[in-house]
């Protein structure tokens, strides 16, 4: 029982910084061009992101049971997943590099299974679950999220040409606050449940591994013997990262909304815009995806439209450092941590 409520703290722990780090994918943009201050901005993307965790468990699900084979799964692989994800998501906050949350949670964990299954590889479920799940959609997200956010920005210049200047400044400030508000409710229907599909796979580990047998009546809202995700663990993480990106991420909000490319009203809302739609669309079908990537390529495609050269390549470039290294930093983390666990 101990152990299990070590793993939901390090779950909340996990998921309020989910919430700060990621924080900068919903409001950067709607902070660098000053449609809002940033504590308007901040309690803007609390609120959505509140919204979008309490709806639909289907990326829960994937996190949950769609990775690795439950049957090696022991609370002791959890919490050195949650670990590894929390070790590389504040090394990445503290560099002010917007790194993948999801990626850091599904290497984590991948790292970790292996370990627990004395190096089978075979635990991971990469026909099912990592390939077309999380391989193919971190590849291919980031170029969908590029193409969009660009397409749809030649689409607002061409209707946009006959308009002045100030005009389409007024009207696109208003319209970035739909636009805002819809990528931090997106946001919250992808990041928010990836913590709820890890919190209702240690209650299933618990629950099969018998550690909540004679606990009084009162705990019998653990046993969950068959994997669900409960309405209790959705409120607990739904509000924990609301709370999470009511404390900010500045580091990050820098990067994305000043340090990449200078934005303007049309141009935020082009980005959140594709990228919100993008990350809906993931959500309803259970692919955790990291929705860094996708507001990250999305400034990118419509900064270049633009003018190609504004975009601040070099910080591109560090950015995606970070997207390639996180999968197997953190696999490498949760390996060494489990591995110490078993020898322990």
């Amino acid at each position: 029982m101990t152990l299990f409520l070590l793993v939901v703290l390090a779950a909340v722990a996990f998921e309020y910084i989910n919430g700060f780090h990621d924080a900068a994918n919903a409001i950067a943009t709607v902070v660098s061009t000053k449609v809002l201050t940033p504590r308007q901005a901040i309690a803007m993307a609390a609120f959505f992101n509140l919204t979008g965790a309490l709806t639909g468990t289907a990326v829960a699900a994937t996190i949950g049971k769609g990775i690795v084979d439950l049957h090696v799964v022991t609370m002791p692989t959890i919490l050195c997943a949650l670990i590894a994800a929390i070790v590389w998501n504040l090394i990445t906050w503290m560099l002010g590099l917007p790194s993948s949350s999801s990626h850091a949670l599904i290497g984590g964990l991948s790292g970790a299974a292996v370990a627990s299954a004395r190096g089978d590889w075979s635990v991971l479920k990469w026909q099912t679950g990592l390939v077309p799940k999380v391989i193919v959609p971190m590849l291919t997200s980031p170029v969908i999220g590029f193409l969009l956010g660009g397409l749809l920005m030649v689409l607002l210049l061409m209707v946009l040409r006959p308009y002045t200047p100030h005009l389409i400044h007024s009207i696109f400030g208003k319209l970035q606050l739909g636009s805002a508000a819809w990528m931090a409710h997106s946001h919250g229907t992808n990041d928010a449940q990836k913590t709820m599909g890890i919190i209702a796979l240690a209650l299933y580990t618990g629950t099969t591994n018998g550690k909540f047998a004679g606990l009084p009546p009162f705990f019998n809202f653990l046993h969950t013997p068959e994997f669900r995700v409960s309405s209790w663990v959705v409120v607990l993480c739904a509000t924990t990262m609301a709370a999470g990106t009511a404390a900010g991420g500045w580091r990050i909000i820098r990067t994305l909304g000043h340090k990449m490319v200078k934005l303007q009203p049309v141009h935020g809302f082009a980005a959140e815009t594709s990228a919100a739609v993008i990350i809906q669309v993931a959500s309803s079908w259970g692919i955790p995806l990291s929705t860094t990537h996708v507001i990250s390529t999305s400034i990118m495609g419509v900064g270049a439209v633009k003018r190609f050269s504004g975009v601040k390549w070099n910080v591109v470039q560090r950015i995606v450092w970070a997207w390639v290294l996180t999968l197997p930093a953190t696999g490498l983390i949760g390996y060494i941590l489990a591995r110490a666990a078993i020898a322990f």
